[in-house]
Order: structure tokens, then C-alpha cells, then sequence
């Protein structure tokens, strides 16, 4: 059914259930009494399940639908391990409790309606799932277990919470210890188990590289490009030609450079600056890639399906084909290039005092790499300044701007957080041999300084021009998770000021100024950012908390995000003045499914990117059972206490395992303390702990305490 005329019509039904005369009644009485004709019976049952699926009405024991009261939602379910879960609603605060007697058989990710029915016993809200709207999952990654009439697949993701019965027939010839994808053919109740047949076997569990395989298939990320958008690249020219330079600003003649790691095949941005008369001209320029991928195209629906690059620890699913974002997309030196560029002018306070947004045509002189960069400005590095002698006044004009940048945000409470991530280093067999933090340097300082700018400034310019466009935001984050971290960093003798139940980034932003250079630093930092919301696509501009900007948005990496490319092609056409009234409607019509589906498919790409770094830290652990490492309490709950290591490695202490005493946790001191020897343990506490046990399925490392 047409989606605007399914809202009308939901809206006139929605109506006449909500009438004071409406008393419940099954779907067939209600159709009746509408006099719905017989052909049209499909789609009125499709409008009261949109209903349902809202929210809006649900339908009692006995089949009659009735308008929802305020206490019933719809979400997603987060089931775990134990049997009870978690119900996440969009837009509110905190996710609803559901007992394992409530959970009516709901598995991880499955979409239902939920009836909320007050406060827990602790803080949470307790629910009951009412419903299941819509199977999250239709295909599971697991362990195959064979038995002797039958077999079974325990699945990876520990919150499925239940092991798949698979028939003799079904088993697709798998053994004991196979990693396997299999298509769920029942969803299982209260009682019963799943059941499933068995559709691919990606290896044995010891094999190498059959643990990110696993991950990759569970997340359903795209490895091959369809027949028809490899078709469509195909045609694509690897140099641009004359007639597409028309109407371009063209800034060749200007000193141009591309800054990115060593191993950076998708040169996306390029930096020119000069300075004059006490004003910084600095140029960020974009490749062009909306030039190449045009809307509606396979190539375009391909990119959006996506959504993003994923970047795994031993290698990268690109958002589009290497063709593109390696060739005619990428920035390559000495060779001509489309580009959409910011040029700013920006005075010596750091503001942006005038700004032209053009498309262009580039030629970049030198590729150059972090660590160049890094070794004229920071080491001063002799050799490396006479190889580039030519470009070394723009560095050294780049590293002022970039302070003063930098300088600006800081005043106004922008929060830096500047904690190592982790960089795993795999052997050739895809071992893990080695765990250390990315090197961020000026280099890279300078590189983010001007990314940051480039895309405010785009985004204010839009914003004023009330034009439709995709922003990134970053909500206020939830005042219980705020003062938990008051709580934590209390330990170190820190804390934060609150107002009104609301936080402002400055207070996070001097914490993180406190705790610099300190031994606690990486982890304070680590839990902040935990803490806070988890930015996202809009199309409303709703500003951004951490960055402590009013307007934001993602401009400058249109080869990996689709929202970069999107808004790249409005404002192309802005430019080209192509906006008619028709395109606004167009925009305003699609984009909210745009962010939507960006949001979805960024939060897929990180989750699976963090699971690939659990596995190899768990692999790399599993070399040091027996050994011992000084740690800090990072979190504390019923069932044990987290520690992590200097290097970001982080594992459990099962309190069933601490053994010198019977210990209770204290939820509301987050502390855990011993029945008769009174001996306490606090968030940020440093201990020894030794590694006990490693499951790298499970993603689990387990400590035990060491006493000193």
C-alpha cells in the first residue's frame, strides 16, 4: 500500500477506535461495522498490524483491539545469557526490564510490544512482552555440537541466550567444532528451542581467519558487489575529461596535499592554506564522488544498502568498489581530480569570517603521511624537511591554525578525547602478537582540526539556508549514567558539577584536562565516553554535545559514509540553483530514512569492529594464561568485577571465584565488600590480577585476584 495512504487511512481508523462508542472488537466485527469491501480485507488487516506495530492499539487475550494505554511501547529486545532481557524504546531514557517469565519466547533483536508495569524493585522499569512484532534475526552464526541423532549450534552472540536444535537432515554434513551460519526455521517459545537448518559452514574453529569470517557473516556485512553495480563501475573513466572541468573553480596552481596513514588507499580530503593581511585561506577539498555515483543508480542503492566502510583488524569492506574509492575517487597525487571544496577565511581568534563552498578541479602535489608530517613538526627531523623543503612553511601555517582551531573549541567546552584505541598486530597466520594504542600525533591533530571545521561550517551555512540536509547530533547524555561516572571518578578524588539534572561538556571537558598525563587517564577517559549518548544521523540539526557545536554535520568522507555523499549532492544542486520546490519535496521525503538507515548501518559497522577487537584480545590473552598484570576495577556488578589492563585489555572477576570472603554488591556505591572481613572493593581500585580461563567465542576473559 502507498505510504501516505496508509497514514490517512491509519489515522480515520485510529479515530474510530479512540470513539467513545468503540467498544474492543475482533478485526472481522471492526471490518463489518466499516463496511470494508471484501477485496480490500488484505489491506485493512495491514492497517491495524501498522497500528499495532506502533503502539497505537493492541489486541487483548481473546483477540479484540483496544487503544493502547501510555504504559505500552514498542522497542527492541536485548536478550541475554540468564533468560531475562532488555526492551530498548527509541527516545526514552532507559531500556525496560523483562523477567525471563515476560520475555513470551522474544530473541535477541526482535522487534515487540511491550506492557511496562512501574518501578523494579531496583531503579529499572519492569515490563512484559506482550507481542513479537518482527524477528530480528533470520539467520544465527555459531558452533556446531553434533549428537548421535541430531545436532545443535551454540551461537556466538551470547545475548541469543539459546542454542539451535538442528535435524540429522538439516546438519549439511557439519562436525563437532564447525562455525556455521544457519536459517532459523522456528523461533522456539518459552519451552521449546529454536530450530534451524544449516546453510553454510565457514570453517572449523581453529582455523585461521575463520573467527572474523564468523563475525562478518553474523553482522550480514556485504563482502561482493552485485553484477550490476561491478557493470556500472566498469564504465566509469579512470582520468577525468575536459568538458567535466565547466563550470569548476579551478585551483590547480594552489599547493595542495593529502595527509593519511601509511597504508591509505582512499585519499578522500586535501588541505591547501595560506595566510595574508593576518587571514588564514584554508581549503578543504572533497573528491567529488557523487560526480560518479549518481542517485537512484545501482551503484547508489548499493552505497546506501551499505551505508559504510567496515574496517576490520585485518581488513576493510569498502562502502563502494575499490575502482572507485582507490581510482578515479581518490585524491592521488599528480593527478587531476573533481573536488567539492569548504575554502574558509579565518582570522586569528579562529572564527570563520567568510566562506565560499565551490566545486572544483585539484591536483595534489604531494601524498603525504602522518608520520612525515609528524617527524618535521614534532622531531624536526632534518632529512625528512629537505625532502619536503618546498611544503614546510604550509605545515608549520597548519600547525598554528590547527592550535588556534583547537584553542576555539576548547573555550567553548568541546570535549577532546584523546585515549589510545587499540591497535592489534596480527602475525601472518592472523595471530595476534602484539596490542598498543594508535599513534596520535600533530599530525593527525591537525588533519581532525580541519575536518571539524570544514564540516560545521557546512552544516551552519545549511542550516540558515533551511534547506534539507543530514546532520550528525549528539544528545545530552542521560543524567543516571552522568552521575555514575561521578560516582567512579570520586574513587580518584575527581569530580563534576551537575545542575538541574543536566551536565554541561565544559564539566567533562575540564575532567579530562585533570586526569591528563595521569595513570588513570586512558580509563577515565574510556568511561566518559561510555557515558555519553552515541552520536547519530538526523535530519534535523539538533546540535552536538560533545563537540559543543550548534551545527554539525559529516562532509569530508564521502568514499566511506553514505551521508557525506548525500548531502554532497544537494549541495551540488544548490549550487547548480536545480533545488525546484519538486527536489525540496524529494529531500524532505527521503532523508529522515536516509539518517535512519545511516545510523543503523554505522552502529553495525562499529559493533562488528568492536567484536573483531574482543576476539583477537581474547586470542592474544589466551597466550598468557598463568601470568600476572597490575589493573584497575572498571566496573562492578552482582555477578563479579571488570578489570582493565594498561593495554585496554579488559576481563572478570567472578565473585563466585573470590573466595576469601562472600561478597555483596553495593549498587548504590558501586562497591563490592566482603561479609566478615569488611575488605572493600571500589570503581578504580588498582589490583593484581592473574588470567585465569579465556573463551574466545564467548568473548570472555577471566581474572582472578592476586593477593599482595
Amino acid at each position: 500500500m502507498d505510504k501516505i495512504l496508509l497514514e490517512e487511512r491509519k489515522k480515520i481508523l485510529l479515530e474510530f477506535i479512540s470513539s467513545t462508542e468503540y467498544k474492543p472488537m475482533k478485526l472481522k466485527e471492526m471490518a463489518g461495522i466499516l463496511q470494508v469491501p471484501r477485496n480490500e480485507k488484505n489491506d485493512f488487516r495491514e492497517i491495524v498490524e501498522a497500528l499495532v506495530e506502533d503502539g497505537k492499539i493492541e489486541a487483548d487475550n481473546s483477540g479484540k483491539y483496544r487503544v493502547s494505554d501510555n504504559n505500552t511501547k514498542t522497542g527492541i529486545f536485548t536478550g541475554t545469557q540468564r533468560g531475562f532481557g532488555f526492551v530498548v524504546i527509541e527516545g526514552e531514557e532507559e531500556d525496560i526490564f523483562i523477567p525471563e517469565n515476560g520475555t513470551k519466547g522474544a530473541l535477541h533483536n526482535d522487534k515487540v510490544l511491550v506492557s511496562i508495569k512501574g518501578q523494579q524493585t531496583g531503579k529499572r522499569k519492569e515490563g512484559e512482552v506482550l507481542r513479537i512484532l518482527e524477528r530480528g534475526n533470520t539467520t544465527v552464526v555459531g558452533t556446531f555440537e553434533k549428537s548421535k541423532n541430531y545436532g545443535f549450534v551454540i551461537p556466538d552472540n551470547t545475548k541469543f541466550g539459546k542454542d539451535i536444535f538442528i535435524q540429522k537432515e538439516h546438519t549439511k554434513g557439519a562436525v563437532n567444532g564447525h562455525k556455521v551460519v544457519v536459517k532459523l526455521t522456528k523461533f522456539g517459545d518459552k519451552q521449546k528451542s529454536p530450530e534451524g537448518k544449516v546453510i553454510e559452514i565457514l570453517g572449523h574453529i581453529n582455523d585461521p581467519g575463520v573467527d572474523i569470517k564468523s563475525v562478518i557473516a553474523a553482522y550480514n556485512l556485504p563482502l561482493e558487489f552485485p553484477e550490476e553495480v561491478l557493470g556500472q563501475v566498469e564504465k566509469t573513466e579512470e582520468e577525468i575529461e575536459k568538458e567535466e572541468l565547466k563550470g569548476r573553480k579551478d585551483i590547480r596552481s594552489l599547493p595542495t596535499v593529502t595527509i593519511d596513514g601509511e597504508d591509505a588507499k582512499d585519499l578522500d580530503d586535501a588541505i591547501t592554506l595560506s595566510k595574508e593581511g593576518g587571514i588564514y585561506h584554508l581549503g578543504v577539498h572533497i573528491a567529488d564522488v557523487s560526480h560518479y555515483v549518481r542517485e537512484n543508480t545501482p551503484l547508489d542503492k548499493e552505497a546506501l544498502s551499505r551505508g559504510t566502510s567496515v574496517y576490520l583488524v585485518d581488513r576493510v569492506i569498502p562502502m563502494l568498489p575499490h575502482k572507485l574509492s582507490n581510482g578515479i575517487c581518490s585524491l592521488n597525487a599528480g593527478s587531476d581530480r573533481l573536488a567539492l571544496s569548504c575554502i574558509m577565511d579565518i582570522d586569528e581568534k579562529g572564527n570563520v569570517i567568510g566562506h565560499e563552498i565551490a566545486e572544483t578541479v585539484i591536483c595534489v602535489n604531494r601524498r603525504m603521511t602522518y608520520t612525515s608530517v609528524k617527524k618535521i613538526l614534532e622531531d624536526k627531523d632534518e632529512e625528512e624537511i629537505r625532502e619536503y623543503e618546498e611544503l614546510v612553511p604550509m605545515f608549520l601555517l597548519m600547525e598554528e591554525l590547527a592550535e588556534i582551531l583547537r584553542e576555539k573549541r576548547r573555550k567553548r567546552g568541546s570535549i577532546d578525547f584523546d585515549f589510545p584505541e587499540s591497535k592489534v598486530v596480527l602475525n601472518k597466520e592472523g595471530h595476534p602478537i602484539e596490542i598498543k594504542p594508535y599513534d596520535r600525533n600533530k599530525a593527525t591533530k591537525i588533519i581532525e582540526d580541519f575536518m571539524l571545521i570544514a564540516n560545521e561550517t557546512v552544516a551552519e551555512d545549511y542550516f540558515w539556508q533551511e534547506i534539507p540536509f543530514v546532520y550528525r547530533v549528539h544528545e545530552n547524555p542521560d543524567s543516571d549514567r552522568i552521575k555514575e561516572l561521578g560516582i567512579f571518578i570520586n574513587n580518584f578524588g575527581y569530580s563534576i558539577r551537575i545542575t538541574q539534572e543536566d551536565i554541561h561538556p565544559k564539566e567533562l571537558q575540564k575532567l579530562l584536562r585533570k586526569i591528563e598525563g595521569t595513570q588513570e587517564e586512558a580509563l577515565i577517559s574510556r568511561l566518559t565516553l561510555r557515558s555519553m549518548k552515541r552520536a547519530r544521523y538526523s535530519a534535523e540539526s539538533d546540535g552536538h554535545f560533545g563537540l559543543a557545536a550548534k551545527y554539525y554535520c559529516h562532509f569530508t568522507s564521502p568514499i566511506r559514509r553514505y551521508p557525506d555523499l548525500q548531502i554532497h549532492r544537494i549541495i551540488k544542486e544548490n549550487l547548480k540553483g536545480n533545488l525546484s520546490d519538486k527536489r525540496y519535496s524529494h529531500y524532505d521525503k527521503i532523508l529522515p530514512d536516509v539518517a535512519r538507515q545511516a545510523s543503523i548501518t554505522e552502529r553495525r559497522a562499529d559493533d562488528a569492529e568492536r567484536d573483531v577487537l574482543k576476539l583477537k584480545k581474547v586470542e592474544y590473552m589466551s597466550d598468557h594464561i598463568g601470568e600476572e598484570f597490575d589493573g584497575v576495577i572498571s566496573g562492578i556488578t552482582n555477578w563479579g568485577m571488570y578489570v582493565e589492563l594498561p593495554n585496554t585489555v579488559e576481563g572478570l572477576v567472578r565473585v563466585t571465584d573470590m573466595e576469601d570472603d562472600f561478597y555483596v554488591y553495593d549498587e548504590e556505591k558501586y562497591s563490592m565488600t566482603g561479609e566478615h572481613t569488611r575488605k572493600s572493593y571500589k570503581l578504580g581500585q588498582k589490583v593484581r590480577v592473574e588470567v585465569a580461563d579465556t573463551d574466545k567465542w564467548q568473548k570472555v576473559i577471566d581474572f582472578r585476584l592476586v593477593e599482595e
